[in-house]
């Protein structure tokens, strides 16, 4: 340890410490105007000067290492002298314009000059000479290069931070010049519009344009857990008057002081959205029309209807699923009145429709089916990242800058996908297979592996079972095979190989292109099967991590929400389970395990479903084969919506019973790496005499009791306590625990208050005792193209939405970055049907007929498409397939045949 003085206090830290470091420790502030610890160190502002006992020069603070024995003076006359004269210089160059700079009570520059006694500059500034014109074209961000100080912490938090390079630091003669992507031309530029450059800057350079319209001393700041992907970035919400007006990232456990351009932009401007559900609403059998109802006429329908078609067709023709998206606690509500009011355990969410295969096949070959590492474990200090069927950055976009970050560091990248994803360019081997041929894939690295001895065969024989049957199937899977089956270079799937095998660290990292096949339980199996083969599971900087897509999709399913498992994932048939949630419920329960959400809609065309109750979720849009779910919602003798909005699904329920968003409400969201991280409410819309909303574990006790269930109302501290004594893996965790954690949330199994959680599972032992080698087939796709249907169609997320847009297509600055439907098409195709890029196309299956626009290029290889999902005038999942993976019934979203055809 390093020893030294800083003002008098004796001070011990580690070797490599800055003094900067050392007196922050010590409690000495020292100023900085540039510095951004480990993205922006160059020392350019020397605002943070220091005097040294011995050395005759004022040493930058920020990139002055201690050495032992060094006495220190942060504050002296001399030094006092030397800020000022720095201030002096910057303000020279600074256009003072205080009172009317959005930044005005947030600047930095101002913050100094004040505690420094400065007011204007005694210099006559000579930069105004090349300065550039604003930039204020972008719909979110603005620069100003008259206030810039050219302390570059934007372009490092880009470069750095971000791993985008956007913005750019250029010469001019003795001058630099920063660059920044917001002028007419920002659309073409790399800019994603996240705005961590405007988070960054210690002056009003670069901004928010929404910063105008508060001011610092106006505002209060909520911290919360972003609503968006399952990331679980830990940001401020800023509020002026009740009302949500910005986003400020915090420095969380997953995202470290980052968010993305829907965190920061599309978080808030829904809340406030002038077409949210005011009021419960009933329809009129007569007319069709939707009428206004009091919360005592719309609940007591509910209950009895819901009654009516219990008593007449028993328990199991009614369902419920819950919202992905709500609290773990209202998620817990949900599930308990499925199974304690209507006596099935019918319930559901849409991880059935995403990332069902990580929950069932992790759970067979390891125990548990969650993520096995934190996002900060497998993106920084790893040899190798091997990415599979998964665009984080633009599905989960603050792990795809780590992961850009990762590269930068000297991390290798495997990247396997069906499309040249903004990684490929990054990557040191991009496997562009086949849409659906990924346990093809996976067989053949694990039969390299085997053949050349790149395998740990010593972790095989202690920790797993099933070797000697997936080593004799693999023994097929030849690199040549594989390469025709998968339409990729034999040599670079062996080079993958070796790559991903010989690393010490390297994770698996994988989403959705992984599990939406009807092969998707056992592709994710075969994920397990790799990383197991290598050594690669219980230990830091591996594992097999599915990002999970919704913000509480994890927390959904650990609450039990699905037809197999109470929470905790206690299953159904455990008499044993059974028994303590009677005990704990107070009446009988169903040990019969339930309906599958997406077996529900089937179910209700064949009339054995009379009676669904749906939170928050839009399945006429988010669904495979939009017609079956609006015939099966039409065949429901009774349909209940609860709901901010009057989406596609709203418009075919019999009641709607408005609830509140997260950012009005207290609870608890789950991320992809197992972390609960506490939800706060920010703002009260029933202030609002307009607003007659009710919080939606409210709506749902009072639901309860009106059925006959004596449900006592709790707050959602309190859910969180009963969840914790019925939960072992939740043993741990409570709301005041949470709130003393300082935003770093708690991983499960967390077994009692004094357990620390854990970052990483299966250490030393799987949970399931010995993992399981599942012995992985390779099956193709339930539709390939024939020549009536010539095209694979590909479905996925981009950047700037989020699912069905309910919320960032509210922002109207991400529906200007994008707005419409599209389809990616590659070029030999394009040419061969006489389509052009950017002209209208009908896109067809066997199902239905649509009109988007086609993007022609290279993306997409030959004979392959690819849609998103989000955009209502051509909406992908018209055209998608309801094929249903055997194991656990999700949906083949990635793999349908179609035509596209241009428009005469």
């Amino acid at each position: 340890m390093i020893r030294l003085i800083i003002d008098g206090k004796n001070i011990e830290t580690a070797p490599g410490t800055t003094i900067l470091e050392a007196a922050k420790i010590a409690g000495i502030e020292i100023p900085t105007l540039c510095h951004l610890k480990h993205v922006n160190e160059i020392g350019c502002c020397r605002l943070c000067v220091v005097e040294a006992e011995g050395i005759d020069k004022l040493l930058p603070a920020c990139n002055t290492k201690v050495k032992d024995g060094m006495v220190i003076q942060t504050q002296n006359e001399r030094i006092t002298q030397a800020r000022r004269l720095v201030l002096d210089l910057l303000l020279s160059n600074h256009k003072q314009d205080c009172f009317s700079c959005s930044k005005n009570g947030a600047c930095e520059l101002q913050k100094y000059c004040d505690e420094y006694g400065l007011e204007r500059s005694s210099y006559d500034g000579t930069r105004i000479k090349i300065e550039k014109p604003e930039r204020n074209a972008h719909p979110f961000l603005h620069y100003r290069p008259e206030l810039c100080l050219h302390c570059q912490r934007c372009v490092s938090t880009c470069a750095k931070s971000t791993g985008r390079h956007a913005i750019i630091l250029r010469k001019t003669g003795n001058y630099n010049i920063i660059e920044a992507p917001f002028g007419d031309d920002w659309k073409s530029t790399l800019c994603e519009s996240c705005g961590n450059c405007a988070q960054a800057c210690p002056t009003g350079a670069i901004t928010e344009k929404r910063r105008k319209d508060y001011r610092e001393w106006d505002v209060r700041h909520v911290r919360t857990t972003c609503p968006h992907c399952a990331t679980g970035c830990q940001f401020d919400l800023v509020v002026k008057n009740n009302r949500i007006v910005d986003v400020q990232a915090a420095d969380g456990p997953s995202n470290h002081g980052l968010v993305c351009v829907k965190g920061r932009s599309g978080s808030f401007d829904f809340v406030h959205s002038p077409d949210r559900i005011r009021y419960p609403l009933i329809k009129n059998q007569e007319t069709g029309e939707f009428e206004r109802a009091s919360w005592d006429e719309a609940l007591d329908l509910v209950a009895s209807k819901f009654t009516e078609i219990k008593k007449k067709y028993g328990p199991e023709s009614l369902a419920g699923f819950a919202c992905s998206r709500s609290p773990n606690e209202d998620v817990y509500m949900v599930q308990k009145m499925v199974r304690t009011c209507f006596g099935s355990n019918n319930v559901d969410n849409c991880a059935r429709v995403c990332h069902s295969a990580s929950v069932a096949g992790l759970a067979m070959t390891l125990g548990s089916g969650a993520m096995t590492n934190p996002i900060y474990d497998i993106t920084h200090d790893v040899d190798c990242i091997m990415l599979v069927g998964s665009n984080p950055e633009e599905a989960h976009p603050v792990v795809g800058m780590q992961i850009r970050q990762a590269v930068q560091n000297g991390t290798r990248l495997i990247v396997v996908d069906p499309r040249d994803i903004g990684l490929t360019q990054y990557a040191d081997i991009h496997l562009k297979l086949q849409p659906g041929t990924n346990i093809a894939f996976a067989n053949g690295m694990m039969h390299v592996m085997i053949k050349e001895n790149l395998i740990d065969r010593k972790f095989i024989e202690e920790r797993s079972e099933g070797f000697e049957e997936l080593k004799e199937i693999v023994k097929d899977y030849t690199p040549e095979y594989v390469g025709e089956v998968c339409h990729i270079d034999p040599d670079q799937l062996i080079e993958a190989a070796r790559m991903y095998a010989t690393a010490e660290k390297a994770p698996i990292i994988y989403c959705l292109g992984v599990t939406e096949h009807t092969t998707g339980t056992e592709g994710v199996m075969s994920m397990s099967n790799m990383a197991m083969l290598c050594g690669k599971l219980g230990k830091s900087g591996c594992g097999v991590n599915p990002l999970r897509g919704q913000n509480n999709v994890q927390g959904a399913c650990d609450m039990g929400a699905m037809p197999t498992d109470f929470p905790g994932y206690q299953k159904v048939t455990n008499p044993d389970v059974v028994e303590k949630f009677e005990d704990a419920w107070g009446v009988p329960l169903s040990k019969k395990p339930g309906v599958h959400a997406t077996d529900v809609f089937p179910a209700a065309v064949r009339k054995e479903i009379r009676g669904l109750y749906i939170y928050g979720e839009d399945p006429v849009v988010t669904d495979a084969d939009t017609t079956h779910i609006i015939k099966a919602l039409e065949s429901l003798d009774f349909f209940v919506l609860q709901e901010l909005f009057m989406t596609e699904t709203a418009k075919y329920a019999d009641v709607i019973l408005p609830g509140m968003s997260y950012a009005e409400k207290e609870g608890t969201f789950s991320n992809t790496e197992r972390r609960v991280q506490r939800v706060r409410k920010a703002v009260d819309l029933t202030m609002d005499p307009e607003f007659d909303i009710r919080l939606d574990t409210d709506i749902i006790i009072d639901l309860m009791n009106r059925m006959g269930y004596p449900q006592e109302h709790l707050t959602s501290t309190q859910i969180m306590d009963e969840i914790s004594s019925l939960t072992p893996s939740f043993g741990g965790i409570s709301h005041a625990r949470l709130d003393a954690m300082n935003g770093q949330g708690l991983q499960w199994p967390c077994l009692n208050k004094e357990h620390p959680g854990t970052p990483i599972m299966h250490v030393g032992k799987f949970t399931r005792g010995k993992g399981w080698l599942y012995p992985t087939r390779y099956t193709p796709s339930a539709e390939l193209p024939d020549e009536e249907y010539p095209l694979f169609l590909m479905t996925g997320r981009i950047l700037y939405h989020y699912t069905t847009r309910a919320m960032t297509g509210r922002t109207p600055g991400l529906m200007e970055i994008e707005g419409r439907s599209f389809i990616e098409m590659n070029e030999m195709d394009a040419a061969r049907l006489g389509i052009r890029n950017g002209e209208p196309v009908r896109t067809s299956s066997r199902r239905a007929s649509i009109i988007t626009t086609a993007r022609v290029g290279t993306k997409v290889s030959e004979g392959e498409t690819w849609m998103p999902f989000h955009f209502p005038d051509g909406n992908a999942n018209w055209l998608t397939h309801a094929a249903l993976d055997p194991f656990c019934r999700i949906p083949e979203y990635k793999v349908c045949a179609i035509r596209v055809e241009k428009l005469t």
